[in-house]
């Protein structure tokens, strides 16, 4: 309902001003000069955005998709209107040419969403999108018939206005009246209620749409320059630059929604955007693209294909049209501004509109459009030796629990275009010329950073390392080399510098032996890159090392990277990366690791209840920290609990219960007033030191009793976390020690408990 409520007053907002605007153009001086109106727009895009972004994953609606493809209309449009106040576009016609690929496109992108709002009972978004389509149709058309005028757009978006008055009317009439009145389409509790029937029929990632209908933004400038609507011009980087942007955006948000697949999708048609914005920028300078990096390229396509089709074949399908995009663009020495490429262009803005339909309808009706996934299961259920990865805990972290799918595939297939990137032999004298600084700064530094980014969010820290400090060192040299800041100058501090990394890279090497054998390949020809960058500098690097060396980088990175997606799809790893070259003798050298289990499920809890009945010693979150507990039915797991621990004679076991009622056999041990005042006193952080006595006993620990408190007395508590009592009502008393070995600080995160006690519980 909050956002709901945002977004029928940022809309009007936006709106207004435009509405304001058009109104005004005719005047010498309109109201609101095109800088303002360009950074008021930013304003409310970011807004809106934000919107999108904090709708809820499991009851996501049409909001999300309108949200943000509204938010990257203004945001496209507002930078358009900034760079011509600026007078960056003087002919008087320079304006409404940069802004016709975007109206064209979210003119028929809101058209769609109207659609397909109206078909799934959404009738207040359908309305919006469809007057917002309007206005934009309105104002495309504008310089094109002569019975329009600005009137005319400024009408199509007072309807958006109006609208916006509507809900707000609704809204003051259901407030006044508690609920007893109100307009339709405007009671938010109903719409929450309507929403809680039908959070689970909609689709896995509802921002799947969104990033389709930013390829269509791309591809349309595209598409206007093959159908002569324009030419490509300064003006047209905007629109690719937003989609690029907000593609990257929608990268993490298909990771937030658990789609490796979508993800890595956009992220590659993100570099396609960024790269096609970089060439307008210098098209001066007739840009060409290295013809072996697209032809890697289309390579990473294709694969992603082939096992998004095993996921979804329309999608499968889609993305193969982006393989022909990179073959067109290798085999054509102009580049973007031939024919070839822009015709598959229009091919990509056609599909994109088409599979963007499909994902629209699926995210909210219940009747889903068929995308071909039952018929590949059903294909691979009769295989023996694939099965596809299905099931909640399809992308959950092996340590814990983790809000974002794995995002390695990515960086991995980063790194192979970063490397093939390289290989490119650009014109000394003008090296902004040869397209190479995209590929290099925003896959292999940019993307790789976000694949180090969710690869900490995971628990992955030798990962996330070695990603990040790999992405620094890419946008570091791909700067300095290919922009022309490197030049022909070479000197002792360039040579420090790239040491100091290598230096770094070096403990990487070391710490990945204790990884898997395809990480210490990865890392270590990463070295054999660095080298070459050392070479260089200190004008020592043979011929063909630097082009041996990224290569050999790049296909090691090629084979994570298809690891990497064959994991992420199939249960078992259908590629081998291969066991630790060095093993550890505390962490993870035992014959079978302890499982990870997520507190927050009650079926973990009772698993972890089994285990401790049948003898085992656990780790457990608790209001405090975490602690090794053992059931005192269990004698045995309570001295194996003693044992692992090393418990210090100074610092003995305590005993937690989760009611009273578990003592109540020895109730008549304890002095009233004793009893009064544990029940005044729990569930707390406060443990008790009672006397020792016959009490004791009764909790069945025998002779493993004497490993709890002392001779004298036992602490005993009831802890104030409902994870932890829901536990002990399942298991009874149990017995409680930090869970860190003696001495050491206490564990605040399951990853140090793992860590420190992994092969002992």
């Amino acid at each position: 309902g909050r956002f709901m409520s945002s977004l029928c007053l940022l809309c009007p907002t936006g709106s207004l001003l435009l509405a304001v605007h058009f109104y005004s153009s005719p005047r010498a001086a309109p109201l609101l000069p095109s800088t303002t109106l360009g950074l008021l727009l930013l304003l409310l895009a970011a807004l809106l955005a934000y919107a999108g972004i904090r709708r809820s994953l499991s009851n996501a609606s049409l909001l999300v998709p309108l949200c943000l493809t509204l938010s990257a209309f203004w945001s496209g449009y507002g930078a358009i209107l900034m760079v011509a106040g600026q007078g960056a576009l003087p002919a008087a016609g320079d304006a409404h040419a940069a802004l016709l690929p975007g109206l064209a496109t979210f003119t028929l992108a809101l058209l769609l969403e109207a659609v397909v709002g109206f078909l799934c009972r959404e009738p207040l978004l359908a309305l919006l999108a469809a007057t917002l389509s309007l206005a934009s149709a309105h104002e495309l058309a504008l310089p094109f018939s002569s019975s329009l005028g600005p009137s005319a757009v400024a009408c199509g978006h007072l309807g958006v206005c109006l609208l916006g008055g509507y809900f707000a009317l609704g809204r003051i009439l259901c407030f006044l009246s508690k609920g007893k009145v109100a307009l339709p389409g405007t009671d938010l509790a109903e719409r929450k209620a309507q929403e809680q029937r039908w959070g689970s029929a909609g689709s896995t990632n509802p921002f799947a749409a969104p990033g389709l209908l930013l390829n269509m933004l791309w591809a349309s400038v595209f598409c206007c320059r093959l159908l002569g609507a324009t030419t490509l011009a300064l003006g047209h980087v905007s629109w690719l630059w937003t989609a690029a942007t907000f593609q990257i955006g929608i990268c993490v948000l298909s990771y937030r929604a658990m789609d490796v697949l979508m993800a890595t999708a956009f992220g590659f048609t993100s570099v396609l955007s960024f790269s096609a914005g970089y060439c307008l920028l210098l098209q001066h300078q007739e840009p060409a693209l290295p013809a072996p990096l697209l032809v890697a390229f289309s390579i990473l396509f294709a694969v992603l294909a082939l096992f998004l089709s095993l996921q979804s074949p329309v999608d499968g399908l889609y993305l193969l049209v982006f393989v022909t995009y990179c073959v067109a663009l290798a085999c054509s020495p102009g580049g973007i501004f031939a024919s070839g490429p822009q015709g598959v262009a229009v091919a990509i803005f056609v599909t994109s509109a088409v599979v963007a339909v499909v994902h629209l309808y699926n995210v909210r009706a219940r009747a889903k459009i068929p995308t071909g996934q039952g018929a590949v299961k059903a294909l691979l259920a009769r295989s023996s030796l694939l099965k596809l990865r299905e099931g909640p805990d399809l992308h959950a972290p092996y340590l814990g629990y983790s809000r974002y799918a794995d995002a390695e595939a990515l960086a991995y297939a980063c790194s192979v275009l970063a490397s093939f990137a390289l290989t490119a032999t650009g014109d000394p004298q003008a090296p902004l010329a040869t397209v190479v600084i995209p590929w290099v700064v925003v896959a292999g530094g940019i993307l790789k950073l976000l694949g180090g980014s969710v690869a900490f969010a995971r628990g992955k820290t030798l990962e996330s390392s070695a990603f990040i400090l790999y992405a620094v060192m890419w946008i570091i040299w791909g700067l300095a080399r290919f922009s022309g800041l490197y030049g022909t100058a070479r000197n002792f501090h360039t040579a420090v510098g790239i040491v100091a990394f290598m230096l770094f890279n070096s403990f990487i090497v070391f710490c990945s032996l204790f990884l898997n054998t395809a990480w210490f390949f990865y890392s270590l020809t990463f070295m054999l890159v660095a080298l070459s960058f050392l070479l260089d500098a200190i004008h020592a690097l043979p011929a063909g090392y630097d082009l041996a060396a990224t290569l050999i980088f790049g296909l090691v990175s090629f084979y994570c990277f298809l690891a990497a997606l064959s994991s992420s799809t199939f249960e078992g790893c259908c590629l081998p990366v291969g066991g630790p070259v060095l093993q550890l003798g505390a962490v993870g050298a035992a014959a079978t690791k302890c499982p990870h289990l997520p507190a927050r499920k009650a079926s973990s809890v009772k698993r972890i209840a089994d285990i401790l009945r049948s003898g085992g010693t656990c780790g457990i979150p608790t209001d405090t920290v975490y602690v090794l507990v053992a059931a005192c039915s269990r004698p045995d797991a309570v001295e194996r609990a003693h044992r692992s621990k090393r418990q210090a004679q100074d610092r003995p076991m305590s005993l937690w219960i989760s009611s009273l009622k578990q003592l109540e056999p020895a109730k008549h041990l304890f002095t009233p007033l004793l009893w009064d005042f544990m029940e005044a006193a729990w569930p707390s952080p406060i443990s008790l030191v009672i006397p020792r006595g016959e009490w004791v006993d009764f909790l069945g620990m025998k002779d493993s009793a004497k490993y709890v408190g002392t001779p004298g007395s036992v602490a005993i508590r009831i802890p104030d976390c409902s994870v932890t009592t829901h536990l002990i009502d399942l298991v009874g008393p149990i017995v409680v020690t930090s869970a860190n070995p003696t001495g050491e600080a206490d564990t605040t995160h399951h990853n140090q408990v793992y860590a420190k006690l992994g092969d002992q519980v």
